[in-house]
């Protein structure tokens, strides 16, 4: 009898424990993007083992300090149920137009005990920060804006289960698929910068230190849905979307 009960408690995600997952792979898909669409230098990147993968984490100091920095505050609104999603801007330094948007939908499982209300029409007030941005609001997912309305989390979530190896192998998929972007992905021809903006609900308590932006869309661009993956707590859908080259330059 207890034996079972250890194997069963292994399989028990809590709320908290998916919020890690979810952090920890916005973490890695970051750092993924931003090393093979060349935002740094790969001399600013180590290789290390997780998910069964071999992923690229950076070594400079003041991007590490500052992802860190993010994915704290986005703990605090994952736990609290405000996030609806995270995207990667990535923008041309010469031209300041926005080349790609990298975008990781976050939904709640109701199944899993949670409660909540259906959000609303988006009201499009933006808070900023640095680079960083959280867009306050209920802003559905992109173009065309009929996209899911995730749930607001007002009650603790029930624990579900799910085994991490099946997580990491839904995970995995993911970042092969953003390791892979360079197959289809436009080159990148001018030096690049980037920017996070984190989509909430109107619930959420947002820093001051952050400031206002715009959600820095794309005018003629195409998308690419990729995979996704779900903790039986958190689901998170991703998708990539990038401007169109002019026929010129084919």
């Amino acid at each position: 009898m207890s034996t079972s009960s250890a194997v069963d408690t292994k399989n028990i995600i809590t709320l908290k424990g998916s919020v890690a997952i979810v952090s920890d792979f916005f973490f890695c898909a970051i750092n993924s993007i931003l090393y093979q669409r060349g935002i740094y230098e790969p001399e600013n990147f180590n290789k290390e083992s997780k998910y069964g993968l071999t992923v690229l984490t950076t070594t400079h100091q003041g991007l590490l300090a500052y992802l860190k920095q993010v994915m704290s505050q986005m703990n605090h609104w994952l736990v609290d149920g405000n996030v609806q999603r995270l995207v990667v801007v990535v923008t041309g330094v010469d031209s300041g137009e926005t080349l790609e948007r990298w975008q990781f939908n976050i939904s709640v499982d109701n199944d899993t005990g949670t409660s909540g209300k259906e959000l609303k029409e988006a009201n499009g007030d933006i808070v900023m920060g640095g680079t960083s941005a959280v867009v306050i609001g209920d802003e559905n997912i992109p173009a065309p804006h009929n996209g899911v309305k995730p749930k607001t989390t007002t009650k603790k979530a029930k624990a579900s289960r799910k085994s991490m190896a099946e997580i990491h192998k839904e995970i995995q998929a993911i970042i092969r698929q953003i390791t892979a972007s360079v197959t289809f992905l436009p080159l990148l021809n001018e030096p690049c910068s980037f920017d996070l903006l984190v989509y909430t609900d109107n619930e959420a308590t947002v820093p001051q230190k952050w400031e206002d932006s715009d959600p820095r869309y794309i005018l003629k661009s195409q998308e690419v849905k990729l995979r996704s993956f779900t903790t039986s707590v958190h689901k998170v859908e991703s998708m990539v979307t990038y401007k169109e080259k002019d026929e010129w330059e084919l």
